[in-house]
């Protein structure tokens, strides 16, 4: 039913109302909490609990993981570090430890350790950390990673610490 309101300038116009439930309430309040209950019925299909129990979360060595690793690296060293550096091979590549969360409070997390063979000869100990339904707005995987010694902001702190 529509019930007419008036406006500042005393003119009545129309805001559309549906009874639903005994209450009152506005399209705008209505599509908002549809919009509200599918949004917690998709993250219930995302939830990090599903992450390690699901054959979609990417393991240490996955090509995909240390690809985007290496691409990224690229993207840090060209506008950040700027040093020319890229990694060619990442090698000895394994687990350091693992954190399973549950549905109710924690994050799956997967804490992996290999070495860099850099462009410029060097080998350097990389670290990273898989975190299960951290990606954008909670939606897929987040990768962290850090290589000792090409962190000069410490972003990850004090030896790649917030990694290992």
């Amino acid at each position: 039913m529509a019930s007419p309101l008036p406006n500042s300038a005393g003119t009545p116009y129309t805001v559309t109302r549906i009874l639903f439930g005994g209450l009152v309430m506005t399209m705008k309040c209505l599509i908002i909490a549809f919009a509200t209950t599918l949004g917690v019925s998709l993250s219930s299909l995302a939830s990090p609990a599903f992450a390690f129990g699901g054959s979609n979360f990417p393991a240490c060595d996955a090509p995909q993981v240390l690809s985007y690793i290496q691409k990224r690296f690229v993207w840090n060293d060209t506008h950040v570090l700027k040093r020319g550096l890229a990694i060619e091979t990442i090698d000895r590549v394994h687990r350091s430890r693992s954190r399973y969360g549950n549905e109710y409070w924690s994050i799956p997390r997967l804490y992996c350790h290999g070495t860099a063979r850099m462009n410029d000869g060097h080998k350097r100990q990389i670290w990273w950390l898989i975190e299960g339904g951290q990606g954008f707005a909670g939606i897929g995987d987040n990768l962290e990673y850090c290589i000792s010694g090409l962190d000069p902001l410490k972003v990850h702190g004090a030896w790649c610490k917030s990694v290992r």
